[in-house]
């Protein structure tokens, strides 16, 4: 992706950022980090993500149950290549004082990038730990614009787009790190607002995925960690179930814009969340629904049932059910599937193209097929 010069008039050069943005790089992180749920729960997902940014490697923890405060962490800085070997050790306040005060004093390059193609000098400008920091507070870059030497940053928060001169987004973002030395744990209430949900329903509606995951893409670190808790296991259904509902949003979003093992991970910890009712059924359709885009009918299979006897409306889950067994060769019960879905009520347009692939495949045999039907409902 080039930036984009101006005239020379203006004199501006602009940066669409889509390059360098880091939205969503903890949680892919941490796709690959067998301990990461429990690490995040122990010490927190954004004390966890701050030490990652600074190549600081946790090497062990000692749990005090009491006061989780003083929980002994014991670590290396990686990114420090004259340190020694020997892990330092330090309680858990401390170990987040110390990694935010790090972070604190990063600065930015204040060297311009020397052109339309020199993205890491933009990153450099822009300053790596705070492309990494800013997705932990929900903003997702969008473009830089360079004129008379003065450097504008525009940025998506909460679904509205903010702009301002960069030193004010270093600000903003120092602010949040201030204002977590004075937190413990973080709680969900940091990151989620479950208004967001109806937001992203309206964007899912016109297939605004960008917007979806603006508006939720901090919840799943957070709420892993919370699910954990006992305040987290005592959440009354009505509100698990509007999480589930928003995470199987998010994780639809992440599908449809080409990480689907991003989604799916989001799936799976919706499910956690609701994990059974109309709630988990629509997960189950998600779920299920994603793995049919990404050529995965087998698997789709199993998900498609389950979203059906949870609920789900067999107009919707039925058609897509026919898919999947074709998808697997499994000709009769496609059409099995196909003609109780005929039977609900299921527009046609939702079973044509399958129709005409199962017929094609059971040629002869099809009519016999239709008798057995007919003679079974009889």
């Amino acid at each position: 992706m080039r930036a984009r010069m101006q005239s020379p008039v203006e004199s501006a050069l602009v940066f669409p950022l889509e390059t360098i943005r880091t939205d969503g790089w903890f949680e892919r992180v941490g796709a690959e980090i067998d301990n990461f749920a429990t690490l995040c729960e122990l010490v927190g997902p954004r004390v966890f993500a701050f030490s990652m940014i600074l190549g600081v490697r946790i090497t062990a923890l000692s749990v005090d149950p009491e006061d989780r405060d003083e929980t002994t962490v014991e670590f290396l800085v990686e990114a420090d290549r004259l340190a020694s070997l020997t892990p330092e050790r330090l309680p858990l306040r401390e170990f987040r004082r110390r990694l935010i005060a790090a972070l604190l004093s990063a600065e930015p390059s204040p060297s311009l990038p020397h052109g339309p193609e020199d993205w890491e000098g933009l990153r450099q400008h822009i300053g790596v730990p705070f492309l990494l920091i800013a997705p932990l507070y929900g903003y997702s870059l969008h473009e830089l614009v360079l004129e008379d030497g003065e450097t504008r940053l525009s940025w998506i928060r909460h679904g509205q787009v903010e702009s301002g001169p960069l030193r004010m987004f270093h600000a903003a973002l120092r602010t949040h790190l201030h204002e977590e030395l004075d937190l413990g744990h973080p709680e969900p209430q940091d990151a989620i607002d479950l208004s967001h949900v109806a937001l992203a329903i309206d964007a899912a509606a016109v297939a605004d995925w960008e917007r979806v995951v603006v508006l939720l893409q901090s919840w799943p670190a957070p709420l892993a960690f919370y699910l954990r808790t006992p305040e987290g296991q005592a959440l009354p259904y009505d509100v698990r179930a509007l999480v589930g509902k928003g995470l199987g949003l998010l994780g639809t979003a992440y599908v449809r814009l080409g990480d689907a093992r991003q989604g799916e991970d989001i799936f799976r910890l919706a499910l956690q969340f609701a994990s059974e009712g109309e709630a988990a059924a629509e997960i189950f359709h998600r779920l299920g629904e994603a793995m049919l885009e990404t050529s995965r009918p087998g698997e789709a299979i199993g998900p498609l049932r389950r979203a059906l006897r949870l609920g789900a409306p067999a107009t919707t889950i039925l058609p897509l059910l026919a898919q999947a067994f074709e998808g697997r060769e499994r000709h009769v019960a496609a059409w099995v599937c196909l003609d109780e879905a005929e039977k609900a009520g299921a527009p046609e347009e939702a079973l044509a193209s399958v129709r005409a692939s199962i017929e094609g495949a059971l040629g002869a045999h099809l009519e016999a097929l239709r008798a057995h039907l007919r003679a079974a409902n009889s």
